[in-house]
């Protein structure tokens, strides 16, 4: 009798947190990986500072628009980095069986793959405008890296197979590759011909080589094979975000306050009717 009493008190100890209280004292029960969110709030706070006071003198509608795309990444991120502090999109899942770590309740930040789903299109909307890219290109890139994030999901929600969240990560590897190739191929020739090749090529290697590190951080953390633990992975997670997002804003910004030929297009610029030209603001 003891000894059941036993195995059901240290089952309850070792129960994975459930409620959303629970799940946030467990994140700063550790300070590393609250801390992984913490810092992306107040940086993206800092950058939509940095954009308003950098943005204040333009006028021209093209720069506005890229102004407002780099924006609204970090106004997602803030709103997402937020919902993860609070344990709002964070849960503990059972991975199935053929995982590292079958039949364990891991933490699972699914409220990364939110992020991503919806600042990562005003990423390539700021890039395909700088590189003068036409609509249908950035339409397109936007639509594949919006599947891209949906299947990442999928992939780290799955807990039914194990074979299953390998397929969900296959697929999403594949549109990730589409996306690769506009950014490598189609926006560097159309930044040739725009003129904005020396500022298109650095942002480029930045958001690239990035990204190629979301994926293997998958595979390597608990979704995956499990090498990493979940603070280390979330850090990780945290700097390629630093990278591809805050750092990119910056350096979009300190080139379009300048409003230089090859970014401004004249008031007509995204009228939706010929020769209409939009109020001053």
């Amino acid at each position: 009798m003891a000894s059941t009493e036993a195995t059901a008190v240290l089952a309850q100890v070792l129960q994975a947190p459930e409620t959303q209280t629970e799940i946030f004292e467990h994140v700063f029960d550790d300070p590393l990986l609250a801390w992984s969110f913490v810092a992306n709030i107040a940086l993206a706070g800092f950058t939509i500072m940095a954009i308003v006071w950098l943005g204040r003198n333009l006028t021209d509608p093209r720069s506005k628009l890229i102004a407002v795309s780099v924006m609204l990444i970090s106004v997602v991120s803030i709103s997402s980095y937020t919902g993860l502090t609070s344990g709002l999109t964070i849960s503990f899942l059972e991975m199935p069986a053929g995982h590292a770590v079958e039949g364990e309740e891991v933490l699972t930040m699914w409220g990364r793959y939110l992020t991503w789903t919806f600042s990562t299109p005003f990423i390539l909307i700021a890039l395909g405008l700088i590189a003068g890219s036409n609509m249908t290109k950035i339409l397109t890139s936007v639509a594949f890296t919006i599947a891209m994030c949906v299947t990442g999901l999928a992939a780290a929600l799955t807990t039914s197979t194990h074979l299953m969240r390998w397929w969900w990560f296959v697929l999403s590897s594949a549109f990730f590759l589409v996306i690769v190739y506009i950014i490598l191929v189609e926006w560097d020739a159309d930044a040739k011909q725009t003129g904005t090749s020396d500022l298109f090529n650095t942002l480029k290697l930045l958001t690239v080589v990035g990204w190629f590190g979301y994926p293997i951080l998958w595979f390597l953390g608990v979704e995956g094979i499990a090498v990493l633990d979940v603070a280390f992975t979330s850090w990780g997670y945290s700097i390629l975000d630093i990278i591809t997002k805050y750092i990119v804003t910056i350096l979009i910004m300190l080139y379009v306050a300048k409003e230089p030929e090859t970014i401004t297009a004249g008031e007509e610029y995204g009228s939706s009717l010929p020769g209409f030209v939009p109020a001053d603001d």
